[in-house]
């Protein structure tokens, strides 16, 4: 176990040295192996990691889904989920904020992305509530937290790789994330509510849509409701694979968004450089979580914490509330995937040992990424905000995500004691 914690050590410091956590992880990894295993054995696994998953059938479900959620974000079926939720919400107080929460659930139906829908809405839901007189701290909050829910209502580009590294049905994991999602919708709804009950003018109304208005902006989404029932729908029914619903869902969103004109050729190249170099970054990532994984094992830490972990006597559920606290504040300092991937090798025997299903633990793991990707100071939903919305003081969005951060834990909470909320669904499935 001595090794280990030493390698977790080193790679943290390498973290603060700012070396990016990829290279810190396969680094450290590549010569906890080199050491213990010999360097010509050490190189022959490394590369044959760099080949399988290069060539992995499962993890070509990644681009596909990436591909499908930037040819959606083309298309402009943001703007048309915002405007139908706007039509039904957006005469109460906080409406366009409520609107923002319930177009970024339907964007990230077809997304799967976090960082991707907050950019997105950033785009789409900033102006009108700027326009109408809300508060920044407000509107960027919405903006940032509700993003997250890209990663938890599926497709899910987190629940993918948790999935191909633990080896848990995928399918299984998109129909566990449905009912914590809209959880999470209702609860950040909830938290918009306090706010403009503590401070009115924070979110005024806007103006009421009549029931004519309401119809004709329903019959723009068909698009996003079409995607979502034949891609999910069909990985739930079992008519495809989740890598099958995939091509299915990205050939789709190409078709779409060439028939409503949203493609050029210059478009079209951007947008596959673009998921090119997601891909690439996600599968880099996946390399060196991979090899730092190996070496883990390799020193038995898991299977030793495991054992002193149950002659302790702690309660199961304690022992994961304190993966989860402990994910809380890593989110807080550490890029989310590369945090997840650190940790795997190390909880997850831990709580398949005490008997825990995967899928639920999958379900936390996405949700505490949902925290730390609005958790100051390095969220990366904060900065990707930041970064588009220059006239917004940075403080101020730090200021709006809290109570956003406080709902978010709340529903990790509900999660946490009420299992049955996200297994209820998967056990219709084969």
């Amino acid at each position: 176990m001595t090794e280990s914690l030493v390698a977790f050590a080193s790679v943290f410091a390498l973290a603060l040295l700012r070396v990016p956590l990829a290279f810190a992880m396969g680094f450290v990894g590549f010569v906890g192996l080199g050491l213990m295993r010999g360097w010509p054995a050490t190189a022959a696994s490394a590369a044959q990691v760099v080949y399988d998953t290069g060539f992995a059938y499962t993890l070509s479900v990644v681009p596909l889904f990436v591909l499908m959620g930037n040819f959606v974000a083309r298309a402009g079926l943001a703007h048309e989920l915002f405007r139908a939720a706007n039509a039904f919400i957006g005469h109460v107080r906080g409406g366009l904020a409520h609107a923002t929460v319930i177009a970024c659930a339907g964007f990230g139906a077809i997304c799967g992305s976090s960082i991707a829908t907050a950019a997105t809405m950033a785009k789409v839901a900033y102006p009108p509530m700027k326009r109408l007189g809300y508060a920044d701290y407000l509107s960027t909050g919405v903006i940032a937290s509700a993003g997250t829910l890209g990663i938890m209502i599926p497709p899910s580009t987190i629940m993918v790789i948790y999935g191909i590294v633990t080896e848990t049905n995928i399918g299984k994991l998109f129909a566990a994330g449905v009912i914590p999602g809209l959880i999470c919708v209702l609860l950040l709804m909830a938290g918009i509510a306090w706010i403009t009950w503590k401070d009115p003018n924070a979110g005024p109304a806007g103006v009421r849509s009549s029931w004519g208005e309401r119809w004709r902006a329903l019959r723009d989404i068909w698009g996003v409701v079409l995607l979502v029932v034949v891609v999910l729908g069909g990985i739930y029914g079992g008519v495809f694979t989740a890598t099958e619903g995939a091509g299915i869902g990205a050939s789709g969103a190409f078709f779409f968004a060439l028939a409503r004109r949203a493609l050029t050729l210059r478009v079209l190249l951007s947008v596959l450089v673009e998921s090119a170099r997601t891909t690439a970054m996600l599968f880099t990532i996946l390399i060196a979580a991979t090899i730092f994984s190996s070496f883990v094992n390799f020193t038995s830490m898991p299977s030793d914490l495991k054992e002193w972990i149950l002659h302790q006597g702690f309660s199961p559920v304690m022992v994961v509330g304190a993966m989860m606290l402990i994910y809380v504040v890593l989110g807080t300092i550490m890029e989310e995937l590369s945090m997840v991937l650190l940790t795997i090798p190390v909880f997850f025997p831990i709580v398949t040992g005490l008997g825990f299903d995967p899928v639920w633990f999958g379900v936390l793991i996405v949700l505490v990424v949902q925290i730390g990707l609005i958790s100051p100071p390095v969220g990366m939903n904060l900065f990707v905000l930041n970064t588009l919305l220059k006239n917004v003081p940075l403080k101020q969005i730090f200021r709006g995500v809290w109570i956003f951060v406080l709902m978010l834990a709340v529903a990790l909470f509900i999660m946490l004691e009420f299992p049955v909320l996200s297994m209820w669904l998967p056990g219709f499935m084969k």
